[in-house]
């Protein structure tokens, strides 16, 4: 799923699996089986300790203040800066049926002044010191981050606890911010083709779980948020024991744990929010379609999204080689799709394929094609079909999956080189539940992957029945979208 930055709409390819491998910055009850028979025994993979692999950010920790704040820290002593990134257990999955966007418009609103900072005083403060911030939110999580200086984070840490309890919120304050987000989203969804296909798939694929509703929520219930709207969401949600604490780079967990226990550690708790127990999806029983057509599509394309377990929600071992199947499939111009697709048949200019999984209640296998010329739509999906079917058939090779294994080792290497990286990775995974061992450890659970694995997972989770393809096309030659 795509996240919500506090500036822009961003791309976000998901989970710490999809992080170490695109190196990018965007779901879980447990999976079902299209039959309803027994569950599957969970896939037998060696033990992650067995591997000879490094673990990611060996040296990071964790610690919890008697408010209930949980604090994650990473040591990483090449420059005198940090990362400090606070996450909060809400989302836009989370959003009160009708108030749809109520998420993101408080993370706007988190940015309007305490009764101790007027608005724009925070971040007046981190451009003055050099530093950087911004804020997003997705469909499980709202985060604020900030880098600066080392000797800068006891002040970053003073305002963001602020923030967590002093928010003032009028309606002169909110009402004109409402206003923001509604053009927000003209200008990122309304006006985008290409967006509003994604969305309506969304949609489709999800037919009772919250992750069908957009981030930003539905231009008609933003329009209708209050003030008493976003006070209640900050009120419930916006407290020490919801919230987890990253802080990454040259730093100690003591020189941490002293500034939060003087900041945070103040703080009380304001509520006890209940577990997300969400509506869960029904057994899929028919493949979707949406096709979009638009005056200002001057490029068809074709997008294909399968309903998938999140590293939360999957069997022991199925995450993984979901993350292996789409690297086989579409990553780069050695997968199976872009040498059918563009090398060999010249169909497509480009073709590829994705494993959304650090949601906390399902995840998403994506593939997709830019068609070459003015090849037919129908022709890039029956070429995209006979790739995926000759997976589910015979599956992958020996070759196919020690080079996967090798652009995970490589890519989990660059993920270390930044810190803020670091921090979103350890973030995004642990505020739905994943543990730090989980995290460190994840590259050796992939080495663990086997051919039976990958091979298990594209039979049952590569089924039509609980995918969604969309076609984004022109006008028809009358201009009737």
């Amino acid at each position: 799923m795509a996240s919500i930055s506090h500036t822009t709409l961003a791309a976000r390819k998901r989970g710490p699996a999809a992080l170490f491998i695109a190196v990018s910055i965007g779901m879980a009850a447990p999976a079902f089986a299209v039959e309803k028979t027994a569950p599957p025994a969970p896939i037998e993979t060696s033990k992650p300790e067995d591997s000879k692999l490094p673990r990611i950010a060996p040296d990071a920790s964790t610690f919890q203040l008697a408010n209930g704040l949980d604090v994650v820290v990473i040591p990483d002593h090449r420059a005198p800066i940090v990362t400090h990134m606070m996450w909060y257990k809400i989302g836009a999955a989370d959003d009160p049926p009708g108030k749809s966007g109520i998420a993101h418009f408080l993370e706007h609103l988190m940015f309007k002044g305490t009764k101790n900072h007027p608005a724009g005083e925070f971040s007046a403060k981190v451009s003055e010191v050099g530093g950087v911030e911004n804020a997003f939110t997705s469909a499980d999580a709202t985060a604020y981050y900030q880098t600066v200086a080392k000797d800068q984070l006891g002040m970053v840490m003073g305002y963001e606890a602020d923030r967590m309890q002093g928010l003032q919120l009028t309606d002169p304050v909110v009402l004109p911010e409402r206003d923001v987000i509604l053009e927000e989203r003209r200008m990122r969804t309304d006006n985008n083709p290409g967006a509003q296909l994604s969305e309506a798939m969304g949609a489709a694929l999800f037919q009772n779980h919250p992750y069908g509703v957009p981030i930003i929520g539905w231009a008609h219930e933003m329009a209708e948020l209050t003030r008493e709207d976003a006070v209640a969401q900050y009120e419930r949600y916006y407290t020490p024991n919801n919230a987890i604490l990253v802080v990454a780079g040259d730093i100690t967990a003591d020189e941490v744990k002293k500034l939060a226990e003087e900041t945070y550690g103040k703080l009380p708790r304001r509520a006890e929010p209940a577990p997300r127990n969400r509506p869960k999806e029904p057994d899929p029983l028919t493949e979707r379609s949406v096709v979009l057509r638009d005056q200002r599509v001057s490029q068809p394309s074709w997008t294909q999204i399968y309903l998938a377990p999140s590293y939360i929600s999957a069997q022991p071992g199925e995450a993984e080689a979901l993350d292996i199947l789409a690297d086989v499939i579409g990553s780069g111009a050695t997968s199976r799709l872009y040498r059918s697709l563009v090398v060999e048949q010249a169909l497509a200019s480009g073709a590829g394929a994705y494993f959304s999984g650090d949601g906390l209640d399902y995840g998403r296998l994506g593939f997709y094609a830019t068609p070459r010329g003015d090849v037919a739509l129908d022709k890039v999906s029956a070429a995209v079909e006979a790739v995926l079917a000759e997976v589910r058939e015979h599956g992958i090779t020996e070759e196919e999956l020690a080079l996967a294994k090798k652009r995970t080792r490589a890519a989990t290497i660059y993920s270390q080189d930044n810190q803020a990286m670091l921090a979103r990775i350890f973030g995004s995974a642990m505020i739905n539940g994943q543990s730090l061992e989980d995290v460190q450890d994840w590259a050796r659970r992939i080495d663990a992957v086997t051919l039976a694995d990958v091979a298990r997972v594209a039979n049952k989770y590569l089924d039509k029945r609980r995918s969604v393809t969309g076609s984004l096309l022109p006008a028809t030659a009358d201009g009737r979208s």
